[in-house]
């Protein structure tokens, strides 16, 4: 950013700031000089023109508020200040998403820990009726740790939308990180989607990447282990390759060729 960029922004908030009809203007796209400021990051900013009264959940022609910018481009503490402003997390832009759905697609794993912090993190979380969640969005663009923030906050793995699990968005596009940590956190293997396919089935017909040939073999161990449940503890000490488990855990097993052994386990 220029000197002279930064300079006809200050003109401009000064003003927006000594004209209160002009703090909510719109241009042709329905974005307000709050959209600009929280798009850009601009803490000075936005904390200006909420004291002078911008309407913190002003919506523009495609149903972003300023914290759907914020959080898709990753800004903390432009974030922070708008949710302190009442900004609403549960609302939806013409695409669907709130901002916690944008924050999960693009990676800014600070913002979505703000936003799942906020007391409305069940509504955040449940997405019903919506073609896509959090955990979807995540899961299709890779990001790891956003996904074990998700399952740390309490998202239901299994969430299916018409495209199907996470796990189906995870082997379509070829991230194969994600289908072992979705397959490691127990997610069903064997859900269809609406048009009645499984995670398997989507590699099988529509990946051709060098990815997919680890995904298929990943799902199709999946696809044929038992999940059971431990009646009681069980600890190995003198044994490094034992799997220790306690009563309740919930146990993977899987038979193939990856062991000598005929089946081997883990506890998910």
């Amino acid at each position: 950013e220029t000197l002279k960029e930064k300079l006809l922004l200050l003109l401009l908030l000064l003003n927006v700031l000594n004209n209160a009809a002009t703090v909510d203007i719109k241009d042709s796209n329905g974005m307000r000089p709050l959209h600009y400021a929280a798009w850009q990051g601009k803490a000075e900013s936005v904390l200006m023109l909420l004291r002078a009264g911008a309407s913190v959940n002003g919506v523009s022609q495609d149903g972003q508020i300023p914290l759907h910018l914020a959080a898709q481009y990753g800004h903390y503490e432009v974030s922070e200040m708008l949710l302190q402003h009442q900004s609403n997390p549960c609302m939806v832009n013409k695409a669907k998403k709130t901002p916690l759905d944008l924050a999960c697609e693009f990676g800014r794993l600070k913002v979505a820990q703000l936003l799942l912090s906020s007391n409305m993190v069940v509504a955040l979380l449940e997405g019903n009726g919506r073609d896509n969640t959090p955990l979807h969005l995540a899961a299709r663009n890779g990001h790891k740790d956003i996904i074990r923030l998700l399952l740390k906050s309490g998202i239901d793995i299994n969430r299916t939308t018409k495209a199907g699990t996470a796990l189906h968005e995870a082997a379509l596009y070829g991230k194969t990180e994600v289908v072992k940590l979705l397959l490691d956190a127990g997610i069903d293997v064997n859900i269809r989607n609406t048009y009645t396919q499984t995670a398997l089935d989507i590699v099988n017909q529509f990946t051709t990447c060098h990815a997919s040939r680890d995904i298929k073999q990943l799902l199709r161990e999946a696809s044929g282990a038992l999940q059971v449940r431990a009646l009681k503890d069980y600890w190995n000490l003198h044994d490094p390759t034992a799997l220790n488990i306690r009563a309740g855990d919930v146990i993977m097993v899987s038979f193939g060729q990856r062991h000598f052994q005929s089946w081997f386990g883990r506890t998910i």
